[in-house]
C-alpha cells in the first residue's frame, strides 16, 4: 500500500459522504502517476451480493417491496464511477477496469491484509453493507473465507445507532459519546435490552417493533456534507425505556444508565460471536474492522474475556477504510504481488 486517505481531512467536514476526489487526486500525487496509468479501481460496494437473499427476503415481507423498490431507484439514480472520474480529472483518460468487492468481504480484507498476522480469525461488524450487517471467518495464505453472517434487517451497528439518537445524540457518528457515558452508569436496564437484542445461535436478532428500518423508507443525507438520519427507532423504545432525551435536555442518571446497558447489550452480542469464532479457527489472533471495530472499550476486553490473545484493529475501521481492503481484495483476485 502506498497511500490511503479519508476525504474529510480535505473537505474539514467530519464524516463528509460523496465522491471522494481530494482523497483520490492525493493518492495518485503520492503514488507520482496519473489517472491514465491505473490499471484498476475497486470499489467497497456490490449491488449484486447476496441478491437471492434480497429476493427472498421481499417475497417473504410483502411490506418491503416499496421500501426496496424505492432504494434500487435511487441506487439506478446513481451516476456511475466514470462520470465522476470524468468530472474530477477532466484531461484524464480512464482506462482502468472497475472491480465491486462485497462490503463486508472489504472490511474483512482491511483489517487482515494490513494486520501483522500471517493467519487470523477477522470480523466485520456495522450498520448495513450490501444487505448485511456483519461477517466473521479466517484470514490465512492472503485470502480471507467467510464462515458466517448477519444479515438484514438484524444490526448492532443499526442499534447502536438508534439508542444514541434516543439518548439525544443525533449526529452520524456520535456512538462514542454514549459509550463514553456508558462509564458513569449502571446496567439497570440491561433485562430490557435483552428482549431489544436477542442472541441467537452465533449472531443475533433484533426485536424488529422497536426499529423503523425494515418498514419505512427513511430520509436520509449522503452526498456532498455530513450524513444525516431520521430516527431509527418507533415510539415502542419510548415506551419501555421513558420518553428520549432532547440534544438541550441535560443529562440525568437515567440517561446514564440506559448507556451503560447500551453498551453491556453490544458487549453481549459482540463476544456471543467471538468465542464460537475463537474454537472454530483455532487462532489466537483476531483482526476487526466496521464502523463497531471503533467500540474500544469492547475490545479492550477480548484478550481478557476470549482465548483470542492478539488483536489488529483496522485504524479506520470504518467504511473509509472499505476502500482499503476493497484493493486488497482485487489484488489478491488477479494474482497477489507483482500484479499491480
Amino acid at each position: 500500500m502506498v497511500a490511503a486517505a479519508e476525504e474529510e481531512r480535505f473537505r474539514r467536514i467530519k464524516h463528509w459522504a460523496g465522491f471522494p476526489s481530494h482523497a483520490l487526486a492525493y493518492c495518485l500525487r503520492e503514488a507520482g502517476i496519473e489517472l491514465k496509468d491505473v490499471d484498476h479501481i475497486a470499489v467497497n460496494q456490490d449491488s449484486r451480493a447476496h441478491l437471492f437473499r434480497k429476493m427472498f427476503y421481499v417475497l417473504t415481507h410483502r411490506h418491503s417491496i416499496s421500501l426496496i423498490s424505492s432504494r434500487s431507484k435511487v441506487r439506478k439514480n446513481r451516476r456511475a464511477l466514470s462520470e465522476y472520474l470524468e468530472e474530477s480529472f477532466p484531461r484524464s483518460s480512464l482506462h482502468a477496469g472497475i472491480h465491486h468487492v462485497e462490503h463486508h468481504l472489504c472490511h474483512m480484507f482491511s483489517a487482515y491484509h494490513v494486520s501483522p498476522f500471517s493467519e487470523a480469525a477477522t470480523l466485520s461488524i456495522d450498520g448495513f453493507g450490501d444487505f448485511s450487517s456483519a461477517a466473521w471467518g479466517m484470514g490465512k495464505g492472503g485470502e480471507v473465507t467467510v464462515h458466517g453472517r448477519i444479515y438484514f434487517p438484524h444490526s448492532l451497528g443499526l442499534f447502536y445507532q438508534a439508542l444514541t439518537q434516543y439518548l439525544g445524540f443525533p449526529n452520524y457518528g456520535d456512538e462514542y459519546k454514549v459509550m463514553g457515558l456508558a462509564a458513569f452508569g449502571a446496567p439497570t436496564c440491561l433485562s430490557q435490552m435483552r428482549k431489544v437484542v436477542r442472541l441467537h445461535n452465533q449472531g443475533f436478532k433484533l426485536d424488529l417493533s422497536y426499529f423503523r428500518h425494515h418498514a419505512e423508507e427513511l430520509p436520509t443525507q449522503w452526498t456532498d456534507g455530513s450524513p444525516r438520519f431520521e430516527d431509527l427507532f418507533t415510539p415502542a423504545l419510548e415506551e419501555v425505556f421513558g420518553p428520549r432525551r432532547s440534544p438541550s435536555d441535560p443529562i440525568e442518571q437515567r440517561h446514564r444508565d440506559i448507556a451503560c446497558s447500551v453498551q453491556a447489550m453490544y458487549e453481549e452480542a459482540f463476544f456471543h460471536i467471538l468465542e464460537p469464532l475463537q474454537k472454530e479457527t483455532s487462532t489466537s489472533a483476531l483482526t476487526l474492522a466496521g464502523g463497531c471495530a471503533a467500540n474500544s472499550v469492547a475490545n479492550g476486553k477480548v484478550r481478557r474475556g476470549t482465548a483470542f490473545k492478539r488483536v489488529y484493529v483496522q485504524a479506520a475501521a470504518g467504511d473509509a477504510g472499505g476502500a482499503i481492503g476493497a484493493a486488497f481484495a482485487t489484488w489478491q483476485k488477479l494474482g497477489g504481488i507483482g500484479t499491480l
